[in-house]
């Protein structure tokens, strides 16, 4: 069973969070106390988390959040696109979801929010997972590459099957077949009259980007007070040196890697995944 559950984000965006669970799992876990809060990184979706959120709602009240300007939540043309407003709208939904206090579970730019979230307002964040998320500056010449690589896209896609091909084989940056990055892209794809385009704007992306690859965020992970695993993909974007600085800053951090996994490490390896941050979460939520 799906739920969706609207969620009022800062300055009225609307939201949409999602519960992955059987009604009668759903019914044992909502008098818990506390709960997970799943955050996908740019480009994702809540839909993203199912698998993750399925087997975390057998003991746990897990939700995943559309975060604005992705899946089914609002896309103010405006935006804001900010790290405030992002951050934002996560303590809101733990406000008005009944979460807190919260694990917060982040991919990429969704764990950047968690752990700012958890810098800020610590009362509401028991415990944190970073999934394949830098604390370095990436710099403007990333962000010209992004740029350069959403112009790339050759949207309209015809078919489903065109876009698990591109994404999966055919995209520049694609250095070997990989079927589930093809798989991840197709699911935040949308069929209009001419084809398959993706259900954000490439542009609102790049805002989003924009305000958080210019600068370093060690100070912000440095006040994380919770339980925090870091966790990355052996062929992902996080180094294994800066991974392991980034536990060793972390006043309460631990550290995990998943093999034969990219940057979607949750994606990628569904199994190894859960294998990797089970037993942090049974600490944190049952310790």
């Amino acid at each position: 069973m799906v739920r969706r559950i609207d969620v009022t984000g800062a300055g009225g965006v609307r939201l949409a969070a999602w519960e992955y669970a059987d009604p009668p799992k759903l019914r044992e876990v909502e008098g818990s106390s506390g709960g997970v809060l799943l955050l996908h990184g740019l480009m994702g979706r809540a839909s993203h988390w199912a698998d993750t959120a399925r087997w975390l709602s057998e003991r746990h009240r897990a939700v995943a959040l559309d975060q604005r300007g992705h899946g089914q939540s609002e896309k103010p043309p405006e935006g804001p696109y900010s790290r405030d407003a992002y951050v934002d709208d996560a303590e809101a939904a733990l406000d008005q979801l009944g979460l807190a206090p919260a694990v917060l579970i982040g991919h990429s730019m969704g764990a950047l929010t968690a752990w700012q979230l958890a810098a800020r307002r610590p009362d509401l964040v028991r415990g944190l997972i970073i999934c394949d998320m830098r604390a370095s500056a990436l710099g403007a010449a990333s962000q010209r590459e992004w740029e350069d690589w959403f112009k790339s896209w050759p949207v309209p896609f015809a078919t489903l099957a065109d876009v698990r091909k591109w994404f999966g084989e055919d995209d520049p940056w694609v250095e070997r077949p990989n079927p589930a990055r093809g798989e991840f892209f197709a699911e935040v794809m949308t069929e209009g009259k001419d084809g398959w385009r993706p259900v954000f704007d490439r542009a609102q992306m790049l805002k989003s980007r924009e305000t958080w690859v210019h600068d370093a965020h060690w100070e912000e992970l440095i006040q994380v007070r919770c339980p925090t695993l870091v966790v990355r993909g052996l062929d992902g974007e996080l180094g294994r040196a800066e991974s392991q600085e980034m536990v060793r800053v972390l006043p309460r951090g631990e550290y995990a890697e998943v093999a034969d996994a990219g940057h979607l490490v949750h994606y990628d390896q569904p199994g190894a995944w859960r294998a990797a941050i089970e037993p942090f979460l049974d600490g944190v939520l049952t310790g």
